[in-house]
């Protein structure tokens, strides 16, 4: 008899312990549900974030350039056409100026490697040339130049390369 009574209370035990543990389990499958909904949530919500960054940098520098623009429908415009070339040159020299240093203060570099030695991944060879003054392997002449922001390539300059002495 007694043996009976301590299987009914171990199986009791055991019912109630099995309760607890199917809480904490539905507990933690709800924590864990609700924590991977606040993550999805979150990527979400970086994602649009970014692509709001994105978009709101690029009208920053469309905001600057439209200045340039301005100024080029200036330089044509029908009134300023005076016949004075040196005038519009002057005009032309200061736009070129304004749109340098807007794109450079975006990031924009230039790679002009006049005179280096080629490197195919910044430079793109037009054609060899030989040469009496750039060793063989160095850029003769810049045909092209090219860009990149910071340290990412947008474009490979186009070189004439030297082919050494003839």
């Amino acid at each position: 008899m007694e043996e009976v009574e301590k299987l009914i209370e171990e199986v009791e035990n055991s019912t109630e312990e099995q309760t607890i543990e199917n809480d904490a389990l539905a507990a933690a499958q709800d924590k864990y549900l609700r924590l991977f909904a606040e993550f999805e949530n979150y990527r979400t919500r970086t994602a649009k974030e970014q692509l709001e960054l994105i978009s709101t940098a690029n009208g920053k520098l469309l905001t600057k350039l439209s200045e340039v623009k301005d100024n080029f429908d200036r330089a044509f415009a029908e009134e300023n056409k005076s016949g004075d070339l040196e005038a519009f040159e002057k005009g032309m020299k200061l736009i070129q100026e304004q749109l340098n240093k807007i794109l450079s203060e975006f990031g924009l570099e230039i790679i002009d490697p006049s005179g280096e030695v080629f490197d195919p991944n910044f430079h793109e060879a037009l054609m060899k040339q030989p040469s009496e003054n750039v060793p063989e392997g160095n850029v003769i002449q810049v045909y092209q130049k090219g860009y990149r922001i910071k340290n990412k390539l947008l474009k490979t300059a186009k070189v004439i390369v030297s082919s050494g002495k003839q």
